[in-house]
């Protein structure tokens, strides 16, 4: 199982909000700490916006906030929202299920019990979890000489 860089990196947008919490964060801040084009930060701000996530405010005093509590935020709840289905194999999706074992197959359950540990697991942690102290985590992505946004950088994968 693989989860999109779409999912990847808002919850690395998340981190990092929740270690500026009382703070603004602008997009030129995230596009040089991930080194991810803006295009694709614009993204995913919107779409964490949208989902209540972020508090988004545009113009020249603009910039992004949480939009709830690091403690009110479940790793689950984000990946559940930014992922677009969690089908692990084919028969998961009744629609495109074209495989001969789905009438007796028993592995389905196992994978699906599976898939449901994981979704259990990461509702057990919050951005506060992940995040504590936010200080570690904007050292490691606060622009040194020399780096910075890379030109063509992308996200791959889709998003909701």
């Amino acid at each position: 199982m693989e989860l999109s860089r779409f999912s990847d990196y808002s919850l690395r947008v998340l981190m990092y909000a929740a270690a500026r919490e009382h703070e603004k964060v602008t997009l030129s801040e995230l596009t040089q700490a991930y080194r991810v084009s803006h295009h694709h930060l614009v993204k995913i701000v919107h779409f964490l916006g949208k989902q209540g996530y972020l508090s988004n405010r545009r113009g020249r005093s603009g910039g992004i906030r949480l939009g709830k509590a690091p403690r009110d935020i479940k790793v689950g709840d984000v990946i559940r929202h930014t992922e677009t289905h969690f089908n692990l194999v084919e028969c998961f999706d009744p629609v495109n299920d074209l495989c001969k074992l789905s009438p007796t197959c028993r592995l389905r359950g196992v994978f699906r019990e599976a898939r449901d540990a994981f979704l259990d697991v990461l509702d057990h942690y919050t951005l506060e979890d992940l995040v504590m102290d936010g200080k570690p985590l904007l050292r490691l992505l606060s622009p040194s000489p020399g780096h910075g946004y890379v030109a063509g950088a992308t996200l791959n994968g889709t998003h909701p």
